[in-house]
């Protein structure tokens, strides 16, 4: 999966079925689909900590379902590869957003455009009685 962690091809899980869609007869006798399931909780592979994070993000168990190509052996390429994208994922932290304040000449200048809208506002009222 990364440099850290390494899933052996025994932990992974597969069944295979015919995928569906236009294909004719190759479409409907070959088992070219791919449900690739893998069990996060019982894996030793993967250490306590990220085991943690994953089984918080995922589940116990992640499944991965791919039809995309005619062969099989290419369809499970593609489940591995998806497997580790969503594990890779799921194991990003979120940095923590540390909040900012305005600065002072920001503050500055949307008051002094309040205070310029205010006057040409000001300009379209009619004259009052005093002026």
């Amino acid at each position: 999966m990364n440099d850290e962690i390494v899933i052996p091809e025994s932990e992974l899980h597969y069944r295979f079925s015919t995928s569906g869609g236009p294909g004719g007869q190759h479409a409907n006798r070959s088992a070219t689909r791919v449900d690739m399931t893998f069990d996060i909780a019982e894996s030793p592979s993967i250490p306590a900590p990220a085991k943690s994070v994953l089984v918080g993000a995922l589940g116990e168990q992640v499944t991965v379902s791919v039809d995309d190509s005619r062969s099989q052996w290419r369809n499970r390429q593609l489940a591995k590869r998806r497997l580790a994208d969503k594990l890779l994922e799921a194991l990003k932290t979120q940095r923590v957003r540390r909040p900012t304040r305005p600065k002072r000449s920001a503050k500055r200048k949307r008051v002094e455009s309040k205070r310029h809208r205010s006057e040409i506002k000001q300009l379209r009222r009619r004259p009052t009685s005093d002026d």
